[in-house]
């Protein structure tokens, strides 16, 4: 990313440095004489201030001046103004890192680099949203082609509790980011110019209150049932299934019944109690679902041939808030927990006691979200609420000592919003936090790599960032990130100003 004005945006003129080092001065425009023969020691530049007649235009008004009447005192100062409005524009271009770039002024925003993004948009909604989830669909898995179309759910965080709306689009036509040449011609231009701009059609359901968490079972595809899960504000799980809205979206003059506007299920288990915790089972495909809240009581609901049922005795081991919850990827009995009292917790559905079988302390903070990786169970990211993240081998988690996890990171300094391992690429992380990034990691990347070694010392301002980092995306407010498991490498992230739908050429 890089900062720069925003009064900028008006000025389309490339700007060029006069000064290329410290010992040249202007180049001169008034020499037609291009190859001129000189002796074999001679310096080329040992003239340039004693040739009679010689113009150095320099002055910015279009005035030149005759070197010979020009003071040695004046020609630093020109020299030295020169240089300063280079270091300026340097750092208005310069790369942006949240741990350590001061904050954007007023008059200041941050453009992303399209030569670093394969695909880059923007869809602005009515109000914030907190979370968002990714419909399954069926046009097909490992999708690399272009225009891309994806399907999502997300619900709003109005300023009036009537006001707020489960949204479910389709977004269709996003096209692959244009990186253009300044040298390119008219034809080329105008070639680009035709490319169509993207199409959203949505569907909403009104709801009675803020949204703090959606999901949509992984399983709609293969069961016909687009069940996706609303853990309320007020303490309710709604639960819908928007098969009909999925449907709307691809078949023209589709109505949709006003039955499919209403919950197929509602959870009142949690009282008024509001929570974060949600998540459907990856393995159990007729409907499991798990729901913690903020005063560290979980449910399981089932789903059965007529009905829904929710245990009564909840699982519990504290009072401190559920801030997330992820089932298992390898084992249909077992879930993990995310606390404020800094714990991360594995339990077993099994178990009538409803007590944790493990309890790790996973940071001195809150423990905000976690992530079971798709392609290895035994490994489980977590975020946090001073910034710091890890991975941890659940191998390691025996119950008689403490471990250690096998990644930790310190470079957000803000709390870590979402985190999410790539369901293609088990190596790869998603982590996005309250300083309005969205970065991207791969732990495969060795740090003693000779090329990323060689890099860090050539550009000073990396030296201390981790070479496992790949990316650094920015949005305002970010509070969600997703990826999507049809499109290899694509990611959809909710902020303050709306979804951001982008996929980088680092992964």
């Amino acid at each position: 990313m890089s900062k720069r004005s925003a009064t900028e945006d008006l000025d389309n003129t490339t700007h060029t440095s006069v000064k290329t080092d410290n010992d040249s001065v202007p180049t001169t425009n008034g020499s037609e004489e291009k190859d001129i023969d000189m002796g074999e020691f001679e310096d080329p530049y040992g003239d340039e201030f004693e040739s009679d007649g010689e113009i150095i235009e320099i002055d910015t008004d279009g005035e030149g001046e005759d070197e010979d009447d020009m003071d040695e005192e004046a020609m630093q100062k020109k020299i030295e103004e020169l240089e300063r409005q280079d270091q300026e524009t340097e750092a208005q271009n310069s790369i942006y890192l949240p741990h350590k770039s001061k904050p954007l002024g007023p008059d200041e925003v941050l453009e992303a680099d399209p030569s670093v993004y394969e695909m880059l948009h923007n869809v602005n909604l009515p109000w914030p949203c907190l979370t968002l989830d990714i419909l399954p669909d069926n046009l097909g898995n490992e999708r690399r082609t272009y225009p891309a179309s994806v399907y999502i759910t997300t619900a709003t965080q109005a300023a009036k509790a009537k006001d707020n709306e489960l949204i479910t689009m389709k977004l269709s036509s996003l096209s692959k980011t244009l990186v253009k040449d300044e040298e390119d011609d008219e034809d080329d231009e105008d070639e680009d110019d035709e490319q169509n701009d993207p199409i959203m059609d949505s569907e909403t359901i009104p709801l009675k209150s803020t949204t703090n968490r959606i999901r949509t079972s992984p399983h709609a595809v293969e069961t016909g049932e687009y069940l996706t899960a609303l853990m309320s504000e007020s303490g309710e799980v709604l639960i819908y299934d928007l098969k009909s809205q999925y449907t709307a979206f691809d078949t023209p003059g589709y109505m949709i019944p006003k039955n499919a506007k209403r919950p197929v299920h509602t959870i009142r288990n949690h009282g008024n109690v509001e929570g974060y915790g949600l998540d459907w089972s990856p393995l159990i495909k007729t409907g499991s679902l798990l729901t913690g809240d903020c005063t560290g009581r979980i449910h399981l609901t089932n789903r059965t041939s007529t009905n829904w049922v929710t245990d009564k005795t909840p699982f519990y081991a504290s009072d401190a808030s559920i801030e997330d919850i992820q089932w298992s990827t390898g084992e249909n009995t077992v879930f993990a927990t995310a606390g404020c009292d800094g714990y991360v917790r594995i339990w077993d559905t099994r178990s009538k006691k409803h007590k944790p079988a493990i309890s790790v302390v996973a940071s001195q903070s809150d423990v905000n979200v976690i992530s079971w990786c798709d392609k290895l169970s035994y490994l489980l990211a977590s975020g946090h609420d001073d910034g710091t993240w890890g991975v941890w081998d659940l191998r390691n988690f025996n119950g008689q000592s403490q471990p250690s996890p096998v990644a930790h990171y310190d470079f957000h300094k803000s709390p870590v919003t979402s985190i999410s391992f790539n369901p293609l690429d088990e190596s790869i992380i998603a982590v996005s936090s309250q300083d309005n990034t969205v970065t991207l990691w791969d732990l495969a990347v060795e740090a003693d790599d000779e090329e990323i070694a060689n890099q860090r010392k050539e550009a000073q301002e990396l030296y201390d960032i981790p070479p496992q980092l790949l990316f650094v995306h920015w949005q305002r407010d970010v509070k969600d990130v997703r990826w999507h498991k049809q499109i290899p490498g694509c990611l959809v992230s909710t902020g303050g100003d709306g979804l951001n739908i982008w996929k980088t050429i680092s992964v």
